[in-house]
């Protein structure tokens, strides 16, 4: 299978992690789909493969060379899919973009739009795959399986290409925070690793998101509403109150770059008890942890004017790798040289976000993040430019083969 067959295929799996299962993977969809990776992996001819019983499938590209002292990386990509939209029944299809809109669903009227998503023109008369608009297409991070499975058949099918041994592993449940809880770095073996687990084309980050997760519990008192003065304590207005109190400015759809926010994912309640759910999120360190303080303080404030039963619970998920990576400065130059090499321009800038290499970093894996090609992650407007995935796949390739003579 060339990449684009290979991508089409893997899509087909339901692979959506849920955080509210204990387990791991927290989904079933998520075993089967490494099943069919392993199979595929024997298929091509790979070495040492293992699937454990948490999911987390590993396997080695041997040396084909007597060049000794070459380091050994990795290459790493998760089997999930985001929980925030539908993952299952994708039905994907392959457009050229021809500059204007993109029909996705016209039953529903569902249209991938330049005039919203301008980034689409950055890819005119190009090959995309997008879905009928139901579903999300599942790039976030079957591409980087994609390419990185790719990148390996064809240094197999190709052993005249000289390479040492590279190592290559899938794990679950990225998408909640989970992705690296039972990964075995030591029995992984790499110098370094690169997480093949970003964006749009050239996209290379080892910077992101100190991260945190909040729930707010609020137990109110209910009463009959016409003899409710003075008595009646309603969760749901006392939540409200809780979410104005933080800065208005500090929210994803008011943030770039290096600014953080408060992220409200979940508002649930009755007058009895209500309950929001929050990620906190800041590359600075200092004001992530001021972030952090300033809910506890207005939980504070809130029990003491209010008289208000609340609780805040609080629960760091990673921090910035950037302090991990970059004194292995090194790794970023040859990952530049590499995209550089095949025809494309290195992007280097901030994860808005997260990776297992973050946490990997802080595990004693170096593990900076590169392109996988797609857009849109994590809803029904997701598309993955053809060439995008074939320019991570030859990326791959072009670091591995550099490493030769070093």
């Amino acid at each position: 299978m060339n990449p684009t067959e290979l991508f089409l295929h893997y899509v087909t799996f339901d692979t959506q992690s849920d955080e509210s299962s204990p387990a791991t993977p927290s989904t079933e969809g998520q075993l089967i789909f490494a099943g069919e990776i392993v199979r595929q992996l024997y298929e091509i001819g790979m070495q040492d493969i293992t699937l454990d019983e948490n999911g987390y499938v590993m396997a080695t590209l041997p040396a084909n060379t007597d060049v000794t002292n070459i380091p050994v990386i990795g290459f790493i990509a998760h089997l999930d899919t985001s929980p925030d939209m539908p993952g299952r029944n994708v039905k994907p299809r392959v457009v050229i973009c021809q500059g204007g809109d993109i029909v996705l669903n016209e039953e529903r009227k569902i249209i991938l739009s330049p005039a919203i998503y301008p980034e689409m023109n950055d890819y005119v008369g190009q090959e995309l795959i997008v879905t009928d608009g139901t579903t999300l297409l599942g790039a976030d991070d079957k591409a980087g399986i994609t390419a990185i499975i790719s990148a390996m058949k064809y240094l197999l099918d190709h052993n005249e290409i000289k390479h040492g041994k590279v190592r290559i592993a899938f794990t679950p449940d990225e998408e909640i925070g989970r992705g690296a809880d039972r990964f075995d770095v030591e029995k992984f073996g790499c110098d370094w690793a690169y997480t093949i687990d970003g964006g749009a084309i050239g996209e290379l980050e080892y910077e992101n998101f100190n991260a945190a997760s909040a729930r707010i519990t609020i137990k109110g008192r209910n009463i009959h509403p016409g003899y409710a003065k003075n008595k009646m304590q309603n969760a749901i207005q006392s939540a409200i109150y809780f979410h104005n109190q933080l800065p208005e400015n500090e929210r994803p759809e008011k943030t770039e770059q290096y600014e953080g926010f408060y992220h409200l994912t979940s508002f649930s309640g009755t007058v009895e008890e209500a309950s929001l759910s929050y990620l906190i999120r800041d590359h600075d360190r200092a004001l992530f942890e001021a972030k952090k303080q300033c809910m506890v303080e207005i939980a504070q404030q809130i029990r003491e004017t209010m008289n208000i039963d609340l609780t805040v619970e609080i629960k760091d998920q990673y921090y910035n790798m950037r302090e991990k990576v970059e004194p292995h400065r090194e790794i970023i130059d040859i990952a530049c040289r590499a995209m550089v090499d095949c025809g494309v321009q290195p992007i280097i800038k901030p994860i808005r976000g997260g990776t297992d290499g973050a946490r990997l970093s802080f595990m004693g894996l170096p593990c900076p993040n590169i392109f996988a090609g797609g857009n849109n992650f994590h809803g029904r407007y997701e598309y993955l430019p053809v060439k995008s995935l074939e320019k991570s796949k030859e990326t791959i390739v072009n670091i591995i083969t550099s490493l030769v003579g070093t």
